[in-house]
Protein backbone atom coordinates (compact mmCIF):
# COMPACT_ATOMS: atom_id res chain seq x y z
CA UNK A 1 0.00 0.00 0.00
CA UNK A 2 2.68 2.25 0.58
CA UNK A 3 4.35 2.01 -2.60
CA UNK A 4 1.27 2.41 -4.28
CA UNK A 5 0.56 5.07 -2.65
CA UNK A 6 4.16 7.04 -3.58
CA UNK A 7 3.50 6.10 -6.88
CA UNK A 8 -0.07 7.96 -6.81
CA UNK A 9 1.86 10.98 -5.31
CA UNK A 10 4.98 10.56 -8.16
CA UNK A 11 2.24 10.27 -11.30
CA UNK A 12 0.81 13.59 -9.54
CA UNK A 13 3.19 15.37 -9.46
CA UNK A 14 4.70 14.61 -13.34
CA UNK A 15 1.00 15.57 -14.16
CA UNK A 16 1.67 19.02 -12.20
CA UNK A 17 4.96 19.54 -13.82
CA UNK A 18 3.63 18.37 -17.15
CA UNK A 19 0.57 21.50 -16.82
CA UNK A 20 3.07 24.20 -15.77
CA UNK A 21 5.76 23.34 -18.73
CA UNK A 22 2.53 23.26 -20.93
CA UNK A 23 0.93 27.03 -19.72
CA UNK A 24 5.02 28.11 -20.17
CA UNK A 25 5.27 26.75 -23.27
CA UNK A 26 1.71 28.51 -24.24
CA UNK A 27 2.46 31.43 -23.20
CA UNK A 28 6.06 31.60 -25.12
CA UNK A 29 4.66 30.71 -28.27
CA UNK A 30 1.92 33.37 -27.86
CA UNK A 31 4.87 35.80 -27.04
CA UNK A 32 6.43 34.95 -30.23
CA UNK A 33 3.68 35.20 -32.67
CA UNK A 34 2.68 38.51 -31.06
CA UNK A 35 6.35 39.40 -31.54
CA UNK A 36 6.51 38.05 -34.89
CA UNK A 37 3.81 40.40 -36.16
CA UNK A 38 4.80 43.83 -34.57
CA UNK A 39 7.57 43.40 -36.23
CA UNK A 40 6.07 42.51 -39.78
CA UNK A 41 3.45 45.40 -38.76
CA UNK A 42 6.75 47.77 -38.02
CA UNK A 43 8.70 47.30 -41.06
CA UNK A 44 5.17 47.54 -43.01
CA UNK A 45 4.57 50.50 -41.75
CA UNK A 46 8.20 51.60 -42.50
CA UNK A 47 7.79 51.23 -45.95
CA UNK A 48 4.26 52.29 -46.34
CA UNK A 49 6.09 55.42 -44.96
CA UNK A 50 8.89 55.25 -47.19
CA UNK A 51 7.38 55.00 -50.48
CA UNK A 52 4.57 57.90 -49.28
CA UNK A 53 7.20 59.94 -48.77
CA UNK A 54 8.66 59.35 -52.64
CA UNK A 55 5.61 60.59 -53.94
CA UNK A 56 5.27 64.27 -54.82
CA UNK A 57 2.70 67.06 -52.87
CA UNK A 58 -0.24 68.46 -54.64
CA UNK A 59 1.17 72.58 -54.99
CA UNK A 60 -1.44 74.85 -56.22
CA UNK A 61 -0.26 77.90 -57.95
CA UNK A 62 -1.62 81.60 -57.78
CA UNK A 63 -1.82 84.48 -60.24
CA UNK A 64 1.95 85.62 -60.35
CA UNK A 65 3.34 81.81 -60.34
CA UNK A 66 4.01 81.60 -56.74
CA UNK A 67 2.92 77.98 -54.91
CA UNK A 68 -0.23 79.31 -52.90
CA UNK A 69 -1.32 76.26 -51.48
CA UNK A 70 0.33 72.92 -50.87
CA UNK A 71 -2.11 69.51 -50.69
CA UNK A 72 -0.84 66.96 -48.80
CA UNK A 73 -1.02 63.23 -49.88
CA UNK A 74 -3.13 62.38 -47.70
CA UNK A 75 -6.15 64.69 -48.77
CA UNK A 76 -5.03 64.28 -52.84
CA UNK A 77 -6.43 60.34 -51.47
CA UNK A 78 -9.44 61.57 -50.18
CA UNK A 79 -10.13 63.60 -53.12
CA UNK A 80 -9.37 60.86 -55.78
CA UNK A 81 -11.77 58.23 -53.15
CA UNK A 82 -14.67 61.19 -53.61
CA UNK A 83 -14.23 61.26 -57.29
CA UNK A 84 -14.53 57.56 -57.41
CA UNK A 85 -17.85 57.78 -54.98
CA UNK A 86 -19.64 60.16 -57.27
CA UNK A 87 -18.33 58.76 -60.40
CA UNK A 88 -21.59 56.72 -61.35
CA UNK A 89 -24.04 59.73 -60.17
CA UNK A 90 -22.19 61.74 -62.75
CA UNK A 91 -22.66 59.11 -65.24
CA UNK A 92 -26.28 58.88 -64.67
CA UNK A 93 -26.64 62.19 -64.16
CA UNK A 94 -24.93 64.70 -66.63
CA UNK A 95 -25.11 62.00 -70.01
CA UNK A 96 -27.82 60.09 -72.04
CA UNK A 97 -27.75 56.79 -69.69
CA UNK A 98 -30.47 57.88 -68.27
CA UNK A 99 -32.90 58.33 -71.16
CA UNK A 100 -31.27 54.83 -72.74
CA UNK A 101 -32.08 52.69 -69.94
CA UNK A 102 -35.24 54.03 -68.68
CA UNK A 103 -36.45 53.13 -72.72
CA UNK A 104 -34.46 50.09 -72.67
CA UNK A 105 -36.67 48.71 -69.28
CA UNK A 106 -39.95 50.04 -70.90
CA UNK A 107 -39.02 47.79 -74.48
CA UNK A 108 -38.45 44.78 -72.19
CA UNK A 109 -41.98 45.46 -70.36
CA UNK A 110 -44.09 46.02 -73.14
CA UNK A 111 -42.97 42.84 -74.81
CA UNK A 112 -43.60 40.61 -71.93
CA UNK A 113 -40.20 38.85 -71.98
CA UNK A 114 -39.60 39.43 -68.04
CA UNK A 115 -36.08 38.78 -67.51
CA UNK A 116 -34.89 38.69 -71.21
CA UNK A 117 -32.33 40.27 -71.86
CA UNK A 118 -31.39 40.54 -68.27
CA UNK A 119 -30.39 43.45 -66.73
CA UNK A 120 -26.50 42.81 -67.29
CA UNK A 121 -27.02 43.13 -71.36
CA UNK A 122 -29.64 46.14 -70.75
CA UNK A 123 -27.23 48.12 -68.65
CA UNK A 124 -24.58 47.06 -71.33
CA UNK A 125 -26.49 48.01 -73.95
CA UNK A 126 -27.15 51.50 -72.48
CA UNK A 127 -23.67 52.30 -71.30
CA UNK A 128 -22.18 51.63 -75.22
CA UNK A 129 -24.95 53.52 -76.68
CA UNK A 130 -24.00 56.27 -73.52
CA UNK A 131 -20.31 55.83 -74.82
CA UNK A 132 -21.36 56.66 -78.76
CA UNK A 133 -23.39 59.46 -78.03
CA UNK A 134 -21.44 61.12 -75.68
CA UNK A 135 -17.91 60.61 -77.97
CA UNK A 136 -18.38 63.89 -79.76
CA UNK A 137 -18.27 65.55 -76.32
CA UNK A 138 -15.42 63.46 -74.90
CA UNK A 139 -13.13 64.35 -77.25
CA UNK A 140 -13.92 67.63 -77.16
CA UNK A 141 -12.83 67.12 -73.45
CA UNK A 142 -10.19 65.79 -74.21
CA UNK A 143 -8.82 68.09 -77.46
CA UNK A 144 -9.39 71.34 -75.64
CA UNK A 145 -8.73 70.75 -71.83
CA UNK A 146 -6.93 67.35 -70.89
CA UNK A 147 -4.64 67.96 -73.63
CA UNK A 148 -3.09 71.17 -73.43
CA UNK A 149 -3.00 70.52 -69.33
CA UNK A 150 -1.08 67.23 -69.83
CA UNK A 151 0.81 69.60 -72.25
CA UNK A 152 2.08 72.12 -69.59
CA UNK A 153 -0.33 74.91 -72.07
CA UNK A 154 -3.04 75.63 -69.75
CA UNK A 155 -3.09 75.21 -65.90
CA UNK A 156 -5.52 73.43 -64.24
CA UNK A 157 -8.05 75.75 -63.55
CA UNK A 158 -8.32 76.31 -67.09
CA UNK A 159 -8.61 73.04 -67.76
CA UNK A 160 -10.89 72.55 -65.45
CA UNK A 161 -13.55 75.57 -67.18
CA UNK A 162 -12.76 74.46 -70.46
CA UNK A 163 -14.53 70.92 -70.00
CA UNK A 164 -17.17 72.45 -67.86
CA UNK A 165 -18.14 74.49 -70.48
CA UNK A 166 -18.51 71.85 -72.99
CA UNK A 167 -20.40 69.69 -70.79
CA UNK A 168 -22.74 72.08 -70.74
CA UNK A 169 -23.22 72.99 -73.91
CA UNK A 170 -24.06 69.47 -74.21
CA UNK A 171 -26.49 69.30 -71.35
CA UNK A 172 -27.93 73.14 -72.49
CA UNK A 173 -28.65 71.43 -76.41
CA UNK A 174 -30.31 68.09 -74.75
CA UNK A 175 -32.57 70.29 -72.11
CA UNK A 176 -36.12 71.52 -72.48
CA UNK A 177 -36.66 75.19 -72.15
CA UNK A 178 -39.24 74.78 -70.24
CA UNK A 179 -37.44 72.75 -67.90
CA UNK A 180 -34.48 75.25 -67.61
CA UNK A 181 -36.88 78.34 -66.94
CA UNK A 182 -38.91 76.27 -64.81
CA UNK A 183 -35.89 75.67 -62.29
CA UNK A 184 -34.78 79.25 -63.69
CA UNK A 185 -37.51 80.55 -61.91
CA UNK A 186 -37.37 78.71 -58.56
CA UNK A 187 -33.78 80.47 -57.98
CA UNK A 188 -35.43 83.56 -59.15
CA UNK A 189 -32.88 83.82 -62.58
CA UNK A 190 -33.64 84.47 -65.84
CA UNK A 191 -32.81 85.53 -69.37
CA UNK A 192 -28.90 83.79 -69.78
CA UNK A 193 -26.42 85.31 -71.88
CA UNK A 194 -24.61 82.31 -73.24
CA UNK A 195 -24.97 78.20 -71.90
CA UNK A 196 -21.90 78.88 -70.02
CA UNK A 197 -23.82 81.27 -67.77
CA UNK A 198 -26.18 78.59 -66.60
CA UNK A 199 -24.77 77.72 -63.38
CA UNK A 200 -24.57 73.57 -63.04
CA UNK A 201 -27.41 73.72 -59.82
CA UNK A 202 -29.87 74.75 -62.28
CA UNK A 203 -28.49 72.93 -65.42
CA UNK A 204 -28.37 69.42 -64.21
CA UNK A 205 -31.69 69.19 -62.36
CA UNK A 206 -33.33 70.48 -65.81
CA UNK A 207 -31.51 68.18 -68.12
CA UNK A 208 -32.42 65.03 -65.91
CA UNK A 209 -36.17 65.95 -65.68
CA UNK A 210 -35.93 66.74 -69.69
CA UNK A 211 -34.15 63.06 -69.82
CA UNK A 212 -37.16 61.81 -67.49
CA UNK A 213 -40.31 63.14 -70.01
CA UNK A 214 -38.52 62.08 -72.61
CA UNK A 215 -37.64 59.15 -71.96
CA UNK A 216 -41.54 58.02 -71.07
CA UNK A 217 -42.61 59.74 -74.03
CA UNK A 218 -40.47 57.54 -76.59
CA UNK A 219 -41.57 54.62 -73.82
CA UNK A 220 -45.26 55.24 -74.49
CA UNK A 221 -45.02 55.08 -78.05
CA UNK A 222 -43.09 51.69 -78.03
CA UNK A 223 -45.69 50.39 -76.01
CA UNK A 224 -48.41 50.90 -77.98
CA UNK A 225 -48.28 48.28 -81.22
CA UNK A 226 -47.57 45.69 -78.34
CA UNK A 227 -50.50 47.15 -76.31
CA UNK A 228 -52.60 46.40 -79.16
CA UNK A 229 -51.39 42.70 -79.71
CA UNK A 230 -52.41 41.51 -76.40
CA UNK A 231 -55.53 43.14 -77.46
CA UNK A 232 -56.39 41.76 -79.79
CA UNK A 233 -54.98 38.53 -78.68
CA UNK A 234 -57.07 38.35 -75.49
CA UNK A 235 -60.25 39.28 -77.65
CA UNK A 236 -59.63 36.45 -79.92
CA UNK A 237 -58.95 34.09 -76.57
CA UNK A 238 -62.21 35.21 -75.39
CA UNK A 239 -64.63 34.24 -78.52
CA UNK A 240 -62.76 30.58 -78.53
CA UNK A 241 -63.78 30.76 -74.58
CA UNK A 242 -60.08 30.02 -73.83
CA UNK A 243 -60.64 31.62 -71.03
CA UNK A 244 -58.16 29.41 -69.05
CA UNK A 245 -55.12 30.08 -71.45
CA UNK A 246 -53.16 33.10 -70.90
CA UNK A 247 -52.72 36.26 -73.11
CA UNK A 248 -49.79 37.27 -72.45
CA UNK A 249 -48.03 33.75 -73.38
CA UNK A 250 -50.18 33.60 -76.41
CA UNK A 251 -49.38 37.56 -77.83
CA UNK A 252 -45.61 36.79 -77.00
CA UNK A 253 -44.46 34.93 -79.99
CA UNK A 254 -46.65 37.19 -81.95
CA UNK A 255 -44.56 40.59 -80.06
CA UNK A 256 -41.49 39.25 -81.18
CA UNK A 257 -42.25 38.59 -85.10
CA UNK A 258 -43.16 41.81 -85.07
CA UNK A 259 -40.56 42.97 -83.40
CA UNK A 260 -38.09 41.26 -86.01
CA UNK A 261 -39.93 42.03 -89.01
CA UNK A 262 -39.66 45.66 -88.55
CA UNK A 263 -36.19 45.14 -87.20
CA UNK A 264 -37.29 46.77 -83.85
CA UNK A 265 -33.29 46.92 -82.26
CA UNK A 266 -31.99 48.84 -84.91
CA UNK A 267 -35.19 51.09 -85.34
CA UNK A 268 -35.42 51.80 -81.23
CA UNK A 269 -31.42 52.07 -81.25
CA UNK A 270 -31.49 54.66 -83.82
CA UNK A 271 -34.29 56.63 -82.82
CA UNK A 272 -32.87 56.78 -79.26
CA UNK A 273 -29.37 58.05 -80.84
CA UNK A 274 -31.27 60.78 -83.08
CA UNK A 275 -32.80 62.29 -79.66
CA UNK A 276 -29.81 63.73 -79.34
CA UNK A 277 -27.62 66.55 -80.63
CA UNK A 278 -24.15 64.59 -80.62
CA UNK A 279 -22.42 66.90 -82.96
CA UNK A 280 -20.41 68.48 -80.17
Amino acid sequence: MNELSKLKKIVKLSNTSIQKNSFLILFLSCFFCISIFNCNIASAQTALDTSLSGLPALNVMNGNGETATTYSLSLQILALMTALTILPSLVLGMTSFTRVIIVLSILRQAMGTQQTPPNQVLIAIALFLTFFIMAPTFETVYDDSISPYLDGEITADNALMGGKNVIKNFLVQNTRISDLNMFSDMVGISNYESPEAVPLSVLLPAFITSELKTAFQIGFLLFLPFLVIDMVIASILMSLGMMMLSPMLVAMPFKLLLFVLVDGWAMTVGSLVATYSIGG
